[in-house]
């Protein structure tokens, strides 16, 4: 793990990475309780060239990082795509997200969405409603950001505590 915990939280980045809207959130994690610090996206502008609307995530992405100072990251990890169209410049915006985390020496874990769905409700092809419902479990909420992205952001945050999260030992 990077860096210090602040009072044994764990800050944790979750990205569900694309072109058109990047979905992110900050959960902090105590080694049992997942509280949602803040949630959003990154919407880039449709008139723009690719390699502008790439800038636009690096640079948000910076910003994100500096602002919330997260230990670690879990993105998702692209492992098929049936829409061919989308595949390059998702590719291409989750290359710079990496980019980004690499250079701040965020560690990162990696997600399928299969993997995801297995690790929240223990079925892997479960529908998204189900994903939703253990997302809000898990916070302990009613409601969600509106945005699939975001949520799924979550969902992935949530997969890292569930999964790959080692805390420090508190003496």
């Amino acid at each position: 793990m990077r860096g210090k915990f602040y009072n044994n939280l764990m800050k944790i980045l979750g990205i569900d990475p694309g072109m058109a809207i990047v979905g992110y959130c900050i959960l902090d994690f105590d080694g049992k309780n997942i509280k949602l610090e803040h949630s959003g996206s990154i919407q880039t502008t449709k008139t723009h060239t690719e390699s502008q609307r790439l800038a636009e995530i690096y640079s948000d992405m910076g910003i994100i990082i500096e602002k919330y100072k997260p230990d670690v990251c879990a993105i998702e990890k692209l492992f098929f795509f049936r829409n061919y169209t989308t595949v390059m410049p998702v590719a291409h915006a989750r290359g710079v997200i990496l980019l980004t985390l690499v250079q701040a020496n965020i560690p990162v874990y990696e997600y399928t969405p299969i993997e995801v769905k297995q690790i929240l409700t223990g079925y892997g092809r479960a529908e998204k409603k189900e994903v939703e419902r253990m997302v809000k479990i898990s916070l302990e909420c009613e409601n969600l950001p509106k945005l699939d992205d975001t949520v799924d952001a979550i969902a992935i945050a949530i997969s890292y505590t569930r999964r790959d999260a080692i805390m420090p030992v508190v003496k």
